[in-house]
């Protein structure tokens, strides 16, 4: 009483700051302090809130050290945020289209700021009130009641921004800072870009004629647009070209009203490898086309009206409507639209579709052959002669808008790397690889050996149990991470499919020690990433097949772990990973349902091989080996023994297909088991040898 109070622990917020978080299984040698910036108070302590950009992650201490005379931004650049609700009261320039003025909502301000104030947005006077907790005071009997907002909560990513992800898949959660909307792409540094871009898809859409302007029928409700921005780079990381996508609301279309039927035109990334096996063992062509604008192309069969796109809006906007002739993205139906009308339009030029995949396409002149993969608007042809490919590609042109970008060399994230004159082709995800350990903050950490240790266990008892324990790994991107990698293991790394598959059984509450295994991963792919997934020319070219299982590996429902890999051409092509779906009371048991899940898709590779028409020898049965004598003589005999009666029907097909010639199940040696990295935790010796015969391999070994 009588003393001044102390305000030694108010700081300036947003400024930078050297803290140290609390890290119970922090390294002798780790960092002990993260550059981060406050930005508040904790409410369940005497510390304070610090936000980490490396990692992009929220937490609280108490121990710090304040730089309040460094300002926000100055030392890393902090992602703005934009509100569409901070939108409505600003100024507006103008834009002339085509002989139309254009209104446009932008912040009337130059387009290079002055240096010091990067990255600082001006917000709107705050309307609301604000409540200080003071003294508890004697208040009268009739109590006031708290105003309460009123206005709408948007979510922080709008649900129509996740349609324009599926034509970005290489991308895969590491998207860059670009423009969130058409405010955010007004303030950038890059604005004349994006609007050069929207004026590019404007002009687009005009020439297609993918809508007429009409008034607004009575009892009709238009379906909103938006637009989307997004800056395309090559394999190297460099920026091509930005580019602007008006997207349609479809979320907030009914089912059978506004749509019917959906699909997506994605090839199976398997059938992308065996193309890619194939080219490298044949020496053929492989080059890459882009549709311009591709679901432009699709014709509409409901009657669908959206409102003007923004800012480029003609008469009243709430009176006069687009009615669509032509889908755009963002309808549910767009992807399907596209593909119907690229399937009739190729099928008329005497391709193919394969039997088992509908995105991959082949066509046949006597000697001559070509293959075409559909991948949303990107394709790839793989062919044995010159005069075909530039004959495909001068009819695609012809009826679509397409561009030309020769060898292909980068295509779904992944780069193709090729030394023709030995027969070699490799698929490489090092850029990728290099994006993710960046914001996972792993890119100086210390390589392993191996993805996984021998002997490492993982149960639902190290997962979080207290409240605290559970806030405080929810600062962590767990999932974040996990999905990161899996995309890597989805497309080139089968090496690492066994322990992402292990670790994503727990997302829903991970624990410290499933985030410290996520992080080993990551040090092996720093080990490793330059390692490529390889096909070489063969002498003996033939699909062959792996299977493997553990015995009772999950500590939590005692289940099995089933792994699978088939090879074509010294390379992977197809692998699985997965917890099966029964407790198995016996090894053979065990393997006997691998044998089961492998066969299911090995049925499925030999049936894409055989639609290709290219590889004489798959009309032989297809070879499956497994390391248990048991499984592979109970597959191969009929007769059914006291021990194996508890085996579910639904497994027995694997007899039958024995039989009928489809596969052959050979026993191997436990030492030549490659799908063992599938089910376990191996010695850095074993692994590497294992890894090896997949194709996946390091640069250096390639060229030696």
């Amino acid at each position: 009483m009588g003393q001044k109070p102390s305000l030694k622990h108010f700081h300036i917020w947003g400024c930078p700051a050297e803290a140290r978080p609390h890290r119970p299984h922090e390294k002798k040698l780790d960092s002990k302090t993260v550059s981060s910036y406050f930005i508040g108070y904790s409410e369940r302590s005497r510390g304070y809130k610090f936000y980490d950009p490396t990692i992009k992650n929220i937490f609280e201490t108490g121990t710090a050290t304040f730089f309040e005379d460094v300002e926000f931004g100055g030392r890393n650049k902090v992602r703005d945020i934009t509100f569409e609700e901070e939108l409505s009261s600003n100024s507006i320039p103008t834009i002339t289209f085509d002989n139309v003025q254009v209104s446009i909502s932008v912040i009337n301000q130059e387009v290079n700021p002055e240096p010091q104030q990067d990255n600082v947005e001006q917000l709107p006077p705050i309307q609301d009130e604000v409540i200080v907790p003071e003294e508890q005071i004697q208040q009268p009997q009739q109590q006031v009641p708290l105003r309460r907002s009123t206005r709408e909560r948007r979510n922080a990513i709008p649900d129509d921004y996740i349609v324009f992800l599926l034509e970005n898949e290489d991308d895969n959660g590491m998207m860059e800072d670009d423009p969130i909307n058409f405010h955010h792409a007004m303030q950038s540094v890059n604005s004349q870009k994006w609007i050069d871009a929207m004026q590019e898809e404007y002009k687009s859409m005009q020439d297609n004629k993918v809508w007429e302007l009409v008034p607004l029928p009575e009892g009709a409700k238009p379906i909103g647009c938006k637009w989307i921005f997004k800056t395309k780079r090559d394999a190297n990381g460099n920026v091509e070209r930005y580019k602007a996508r008006l997207v349609a609301k479809g979320y907030t279309q009914k089912e059978g009203i506004d749509f019917t039927e959906t699909f997506f035109p994605v090839s199976s990334k398997d059938s992308f490898r065996i193309i890619m096996a194939l080219v490298a063992h044949f020496d053929l062509e492989l080059h890459q086309m882009d549709v311009k604008i591709a679901f432009l192309n699709g014709d509409i069969e409901e009657t669908i009206y959206i409102v003007q796109p923004e800012n480029f809006e003609s008469g009243d906007p709430k009176r006069i409507v687009c009615k669509l002739t032509k889908s755009i993205y963002g309808l549910k139906q767009a992807s399907r639209q596209w593909y119907h009308k690229f399937h009739q339009v190729i099928v008329s030029f005497g391709f193919e579709m394969n039997i088992v995949d509908d995105c991959v396409y082949h066509k046949f002149s006597g000697s001559k052959h070509i293959f075409l993969v559909l991948y949303v608007d990107d394709s790839l042809l793989a062919t044995n002669d010159i005069g075909l490919l530039h004959e495909t590609k001068r009819f695609l042109s012809k009826h679509f808008e397409m561009k030309d970008l020769g060898d292909a060399s980068f295509v779904l994230g992944i780069q193709i790397h090729r030394d023709r004159s030995r027969g070699i082709l490799g698929l490489s995800q090092k850029n990728y690889i290099d994006k993710v350990l960046k914001r996972f903050g792993m890119q100086n950490s210390k390589p392993m050996d191996t993805p996984v240790a021998k002997g490492d266990k993982f149960c639902l008892a190290q997962c979080p149990k207290s409240n605290l324990e559970i806030q405080e790994m929810q600062k962590i991107p767990y999932r974040s991470a996990i999905g990161s990698l899996m995309y890597s293991q989805v497309c080139t790394r089968p090496d690492i499919a066994y322990i992402v598959g292990m670790l994503g059984r727990y997302s829903s509450n991970p624990g410290m020690d499933h985030w410290i295994a996520a992080k080993r991963v990551m040090r092996y792919l720093q080990r490793t990433k330059d390692y490529m997934l390889t096909y070489r020319k063969s002498d003996h070219l033939e699909v062959v097949g792996y299977s493997d299982s553990d015995f009772a590996g999950c500590q939590d429902s005692r289940k099995s772990t089933s792994g699978y890999i088939y090879l074509l051409a010294g390379g992977a092509i197809s692998w699985k990973s997965a917890k099966q779906t029964l407790v198995a009371s016996s090894t053979m048991a065990a393997e006997f349902v691998a044998c089961y899940e492998a066969s299911n898709h090995g049925i499925w590779l030999r049936n894409f091989v055989t639609g290709l028409r290219i590889l004489e020898n798959i009309e032989r049965p297809l070879k499956l080996f497994c390391d248990n004598k048991s499984a592979v003589l109970y597959s191969n005999n009929n007769r059914s023994a006291s021990k194996s009666k508890h085996i579910d029907i639904k497994f027995l097909v694997v007899k039958e297909r024995v039989q009928s010639g489809q596969i052959s199940i050979e026993h191997i040696g436990t030492n030549s088991m490659i799908a063992d990295p599938l089910t376990k935790g191996l010695p850095p010796k074993v692994f590497h040898e294992h890894t090896a015969h997949m194709g996946v391999v390091s640069f250096e070994d390639i060229i030696v």
